[in-house]
């Protein structure tokens, strides 16, 4: 697992994947022009893994099959708490939708409701397109506690 609790960068970048609610997810398009998109996700430790879902006409899809190689980080306000991550993304059509995933629904449900004004069903149905990203590399900057 390249993200190792067990060391303090893996540590740090495990604590943040678990805290967040957004990541900047980077794909590439075809001219080579680099796409960001704010995405939700779940990140699965036990696998060492970052699931997303897509409405499936997404753009970022048509980037990802083209180009797996994808690079993501976290929301950070001042350049203090860094975490960006590198990785292979695979479209994955055998994960259940979101609304079936007890700890994404878990972590998003509020927002579906209040913010989409939508159902969890509904959600699932629109996003239904899991994206798992295996990271490849991981750069972990924060601020030394004293």
């Amino acid at each position: 697992m390249l993200i190792d609790p067990e060391t303090p960068e893996g540590a740090h970048a495990a604590r943040r994947l678990r805290a967040e609610t957004v990541l900047w997810l980077t794909t590439v398009r075809e001219g080579g022009q680099p796409q960001s998109t704010p995405v939700w996700f779940i990140w699965e430790e036990e696998r060492g893994a970052i699931l997303m879902f897509s409405i499936p006409t997404s753009p970022k899809l048509t980037n990802i099959r083209a180009n797996p190689k994808v690079s993501m980080h976290c929301n950070d306000i001042d350049g203090s708490d860094v975490v960006a991550i590198e990785g292979t993304a695979e479209i994955d059509d055998d994960s259940p939708t979101p609304d079936r995933i007890p700890r994404y629904l878990e972590k998003y449900r509020a927002r579906i409701v209040d913010e989409l004004r939508s159902e969890p069903e509904e959600f699932g149905r629109l996003y239904s397109q899991a994206i798992r990203i295996t990271p490849t590399r991981v750069r972990a900057l924060w601020p030394v506690e004293e």
